[in-house]
Formats: structure tokens, sequence, C-alpha cells
């Protein structure tokens, strides 16, 4: 049966979840760095990482935003096949919800409407917006502000086949050491395998909204993540930059199928706050 949701609904969801992501640290992540400070060797990693999680606190009392980068708003929408949406236009309703969440929430507006003019919008729209067609009634909503500190620092490969497996853990690590402290670590790394030149960008930032540390399900990919993450500490970049065990969170790595002639690969790096939140409509 077809199920009707008004876009009205959708822009206060998405606008609860603009102001929720920014000045919230969701549970995994808040999990997360607990764990890295709970493995921390070094003194002074073990200070930064109390000074992010007092951080994190003060912007959760006095709600303030957890990054003074309150990102670029990345949309993503779930859209089960059933679901009529009415009453308006599906992407000016998401830009309408960022607009208003921004604006609402006290969050820095940093989106420019031409990549070569630089005139900023003065609203942080329009969002990246990113629809998928699922079975079901629902729709799932995941908002996630994404700064460009980290943004920066990621990186997409075209590798050849031959380079095979080894060539990705190369490519990868190679990432987040050039990387050093510009993408504020610790990080979390999202990572696309496959596909096309633009399905592994996004499946690298798809990964980035995995709840933290939670394994992929394919065991030759989760036991890549467990020895990545190993690698990516042991370069000893640590919190901020200043030395430490914690540099990576987590890697996530997604994976689709490719051409025989490709092995694509994106590196999608993301700062210790790695806002995301999501709702279910």
């Amino acid at each position: 049966m077809i199920r009707e949701i008004s876009v009205k609904t959708l822009a206060e969801a998405v606008c609860e979840l603009c102001i929720q992501a920014n000045h919230f640290l969701s549970p995994d992540m808040r999990n997360a760095l607990a764990r890295a400070a709970g493995q921390e060797t070094s003194p002074l990693a073990s200070r930064i990482l109390g000074q992010l999680e007092e951080n994190l606190q003060i912007a959760a009392e006095e709600s303030i935003p957890i990054c003074q980068d309150t990102g670029m708003a990345v949309v993503f929408l779930k859209i089960g096949q059933d679901v009529h949406f009415f009453d308006g236009d599906l992407t000016e309703a998401v830009n309408d919800g960022v607009r208003r969440g921004y604006t609402e929430g006290f969050l820095r507006k940093s989106v420019v409407g031409d990549p070569l003019l630089r005139q900023n919008t003065g609203d942080n729209t329009p969002a990246i917006l990113h629809c998928s067609i699922v079975p079901g009634n629902q729709v799932e909503i995941t908002v996630a502000p994404k700064g460009f500190g980290s943004e920066n620092m990621s990186r997409i490969f075209m590798l050849k086949p031959a380079d095979g497996t080894e060539g990705v853990k190369e490519a990868i690590v190679q990432t987040v050491a050039e990387a050093g402290p510009n993408a504020c670590p610790p990080l979390v790394v999202g990572v696309g395998i496959g596909g096309t030149f633009e399905k592994a960008a996004l499946l690298a930032k798809e990964a980035l909204t995995r709840e933290t540390g939670a394994p992929s399900e394919l065991p030759h990919v989760c036991a890549l993540e467990a020895e990545l993450l190993e690698r990516i500490n042991a370069l000893q970049i640590g919190p901020a930059g200043l030395g430490g065990n914690a540099t990576a969170l987590a890697v996530h790595i997604n994976t689709y199928a490719t051409h025989i002639a490709g092995l694509p690969l994106a590196v999608n790096l993301c700062c210790h706050v790695n806002r995301h939140a999501s709702r279910v409509l």
C-alpha cells in the first residue's frame, strides 16, 4: 500500500538532524573516543583526548557546535518504493530543512554557490543529496555534515587490477600519512573499493555513516579493516598530529562490483567528530 508523506515533514526532520549532528556527538563516536582514550599510552595524546571529550561535553550542555566548521550538509535518503511525497519538491524540501537548521541552530554557513566565483549563499545550501530506492514504505534520513579540513585530505585512485590488495593497502595508508595533522585526527577512515570513479567516492562517503567500529559483514573485508587500522595507528600521528596510538578510531570499507580492467579506490577521511544523525519516517 502506498504511504503518503508530506515533504514538509521531511524538511522538519532534516532541520532537526542538522542541529543534532552539529551539537551532539553520536553515541558510537563517543564510545570510540572513550575506547581510544583507554588504550592511549602517550601522556600528551591522553591529555588531548581528554580535552576533546571536555569540548564535546561543553557543546552538549550549552547547545553550541562541537566544531567551528559545521560542514557542508550531506544528506542520504533511503526512500521506500511504496512512499509517495506530496506538498512540494523533494530536493527543495531537503534544502529548506538545511537552511532552517543552520539558521535556527546558529551554525556557520560555509557554502559558496559557485566554486569559482566564491560567493557565500548565506544559508549553507545547497546540500549534497544522495537518494536510493529501497523496499518498503519508510524513509531513512541520515544527515552527515562534512567539514573540509578532512574532506580536503581525501583521495581517489584509479588503480590497476594488478595492483591488487597490496596496492589498495598502500594507497590508504599513504593517504593518511600524507594528511598528517591536517584532517584533525583521530580519524574515521571511509574507504570505497570498486564500481566506477564516482561510485567508489560514494561508497567511501557512505562508509563514514556506519556505526563507528562496526566491522564489515564480509570476512575478507573485515580482516582488511583490522589490518589497516593497526597499520594506520602504527604511523603514530596521534591526536591532533602530536603523536600517540590513536591516529584512527576505525577503518570502514565498502565494496562494489567493478570492471575487469579497473580497481577504483576512494579514501574519504573524517575528523574525530565524524558527525552523523539519522531518523526514520
